[in-house]
């Protein structure tokens, strides 16, 4: 990079809005972020493909260059699953690991290349492409693979996590910066890889809280949702299998009682079918389940919630997590309700603006449900403004872009 230039950022991601999810939402926000610090940003990204297949625009494409703002934004063609076996999947992460490179090429020079794990598979994009134009890659962890996929049962072949974690480590080393989204994972590396402090950067998940401008809700929607009158506890986002979401219908169960309140469920995922059926087969009536919203729209949902609810399954390697959906629930001055351990406990202590019950345990959570439904108007509000002002301080992308670009220097 010559003096004066701008300096330039790859960005190579699966997952870029439109995709729903906190890691396209915060690369979006770095991309921005180095965008407003003098950068120029070239994404390199796939078709949209969460629902399982292509939007009819990107019929027989292999390429669509498009603009998110002042980010140059170049789709590729992937081979679009919505969910199903592990080979399918493969398919999936191996079909972006070729179309990708493509479109790296076609992106052309850069100072640096940031690529997403997961899929860990394309951290072997960008290190090929990387040794081929002698561009130092920077490796975003935002889940640790493949130790969370064996955690929850997804990978159990003996050979393929060997081979996973030794391509794990080779990246790591190989990397000029690993960049991880919570302490734990950072940690972890740190431990497991033997790197060097200087070589982590830290990038937590964060929020836009310019987003986030009213606390009133909609009457439209309230009417709409046929919420009138209830305590609503929002779930938003994936619908997965690391969030242990049992824990809201056994919730659920122990406050049938409670007709004033009721628990909002906002999102798509692989077990969203089966919640839905094991609601109905309990009769829960107070679950509610509403289809996977536009990310501009998530405001006025949150605007709904007495509180968010944010449960983790009972493993230790969710002790290092920090899920993202707490972020903006403070930004919409609304307090956290964190069914864990470890990492995002000590941040919800930190907010002033929540409540820890263990995890997977639907009776601790009925009761802080119920507490959250009974305090005092005046109190509650005062939960949510603690909430605001920490996010504010601490967690615009802002703040989190500045330190984590000032890790960008040679050490």
């Amino acid at each position: 990079m010559a003096d004066g230039q701008r300096p330039t950022m790859l960005l190579l991601t699966q997952y870029y809005p439109p995709e729903p999810g906190a890691a396209s939402i915060r690369l979006q926000a770095m991309a921005q972020q180095l965008v407003a610090r003098g950068w120029t940003v070239k994404v390199v990204t796939a078709f949209p493909h969460h629902l399982g297949h292509h939007n009819p625009r990107y019929a027989r494409r292999l390429f669509a260059r498009e603009g998110d703002g002042p980010v140059s934004v170049l789709r590729t063609w992937i081979w679009a699953v919505r969910m199903g076996r592990i080979r399918r999947r493969l398919l999936n992460y191996f079909s972006f690991v070729i179309t990708g490179f493509l479109g790296l090429w076609r992106q052309g020079r850069a100072d640096f290349i940031l690529v997403e794990s997961p899929p860990l598979f394309l951290g072997i994009t960008a290190y090929v492409y990387s040794r081929l134009r002698r561009i130092p890659y920077i490796l975003s962890v935002s889940d640790l693979w493949p130790e969370s996929a064996v955690a929850l049962g997804l990978v159990t072949n003996p050979t393929v996590i060997g081979a996973t974690r030794r391509l794990e480590m080779f990246l790591y080393h190989h990397a000029y910066r690993v960049s991880a989204v919570t302490e734990g994972i950072r940690d972890t590396i740190q431990d497991t890889a033997a790197l060097p402090p200087e070589r982590l950067l830290f990038a937590p998940n964060g929020v836009d809280v310019a987003g986030f401008t009213g606390t009133e809700p909609d009457p439209a929607l309230v009417s709409a949702l046929q919420l009138t009158g209830q305590r609503v506890f929002l779930y938003p986002g994936t619908l997965g299998y690391a969030q242990g979401l049992g824990i809201i219908l056994d919730a659920a169960d122990h406050l049938r009682d409670r007709t004033d309140i009721t628990f909002l469920l906002v999102g798509d995922g692989p077990v969203r079918a089966a919640l839905v059926e094991e609601a109905a087969r309990r009769g829960l009536d107070r679950v509610r389940f509403v289809d996977l919203q536009p990310q501009d729209r998530m405001p006025a949902y949150y605007a709904l919630a007495r509180a968010v609810v944010v449960p983790l399954k009972n493993h230790r390697l969710f002790r290092g997590a920090r899920p993202s959906k707490a972020f903006p629930a403070w930004a919409a001055a609304r307090p956290v309700i964190f069914c864990g351990e470890g990492e995002m406990a000590r941040v919800v202590a930190a907010s002033g603006a929540g409540v820890t019950v263990p995890p997977e345990d639907g009776a601790a959570l009925a009761a802080a449900v119920a507490r959250y439904a009974d305090v005092p108007d005046d109190a509650w509000e005062r939960l949510g403004q603690s909430g605001r002002r920490f996010v504010e301080q601490y967690y615009t992308w802002e703040r989190i872009m500045q330190r984590w670009t000032e890790g960008l220097a040679p050490s």
